[in-house]
């Protein structure tokens, strides 16, 4: 048998391939032009930027409270989330084992920071563990006419441990409730302000809830969360009223972070144009659907966070 001759290879040249029109157009030639992106400075903004929330709080390492719930919570209602940390938390399910505060230095170059370039349009503080941080913050504050402020009083973490020092209530309520928008103390947090025993009832609620207007604060949302029946009822008072919120309480020990989660799905809704009143009844009901769906998360081995996304993705 004879041996198949081998196949000579034709080198490939560029100029061989033809476009469309049968010229010679090289390897690209029948491709259609690529369209270049637009550079970041040439593309046009959003029509309506996103609005933009504030949380000033302290770091939850466990991500159930502080800090990471705030931003769970804006982002979970639409509403692009920034941040300024005033103290670092050793913290889980079980319990807090150290806290680390920022320098009051560095708190205020990081609302400078904030402000000087977004426009935030809700704050809301949480965690401010001693008396000079809160006159920090207060201080930052006050060039900040016209934005809307939600304080959440945080002294004790679910686990029991104390997260404000007992000497700095006094500057809590001379310095910053009176810059405050809205307080949304829950019933330890409200007789720790005022020095008293806890509200057994509505009756007792609604009259503490005057007290702390009577001390400056321009609204108050009372929460009976910690309180007894089968109805969670809030109060929200004001000086011309009061609002109640009730939800079915749910039957859960999950509940690590529930007060800084309301108080920042009311930002959120302050944020978006809101009033107080609708921003804090949204709030309830998405604060009501987080706990409901908290179980189902099982993070950790002791008071569980709240399901910040529950409307999003189920666990």
């Amino acid at each position: 048998m004879r041996a198949p001759k081998a196949r000579r290879r034709r080198a490939f040249s560029p100029a061989r391939r033809r476009g469309p029109s049968g010229a010679a157009g090289g390897i690209d030639a029948a491709r259609p032009a690529r369209q270049m992106r637009p550079k970041p400075k040439d593309m046009p903004l959003p029509e309506h930027p996103a609005p933009i929330a504030l949380t000033i709080a302290g770091s939850d390492s466990s991500g159930g409270a502080g800090i990471q719930a705030d931003l769970k919570t804006f982002s979970a209602l639409g509403v692009y989330g920034a941040s300024v940390i005033t103290a670092l938390t050793a913290q889980n399910t079980l319990g807090v084992s150290g806290v680390l505060d920022v320098p009051d230095a560095f708190i205020s170059a990081q609302m400078a920071a904030v402000f000087s370039d977004l426009d935030v349009k809700a704050v809301k503080i949480g965690m401010l563990s001693n008396a000079a941080t809160i006159r920090t913050v207060a201080e930052g504050l006050k060039a900040q006419d016209g934005i809307p402020v939600v304080l959440d009083p945080v002294m004790v973490a679910a686990s029991g441990a104390r997260l404000l020092s007992e000497d700095a209530v006094a500057s809590l309520l001379d310095t910053l409730v009176p810059l405050a928008d809205l307080i949304t103390p829950n019933l330890p947090e409200a007789a720790a302000l005022l020095a008293t025993t806890a509200a057994a009832n509505e009756a007792e609620m609604q009259a503490q809830a005057e007290a702390l207007l009577a001390r400056g604060a321009r609204a108050v949302l009372i929460k009976g969360g910690h309180g007894e029946g089968p109805e969670s009822v809030d109060l929200l008072v004001r000086p011309d009223g009061m609002v109640r919120l009730a939800a079915p309480r749910v039957a859960t020990r999950n509940t690590h972070g529930t007060g800084c989660t309301l108080s920042s799905a009311i930002a959120a809704g302050l944020a978006k144009g809101l009033g107080l009143e609708a921003a804090v009844r949204a709030a309830k009901a998405y604060i009501s659907g987080a706990i409901a769906a908290a179980d189902a998360l099982k993070v950790g081995h002791g008071h569980g966070p709240v399901h910040h996304f529950h409307a999003l993705w189920r666990a």
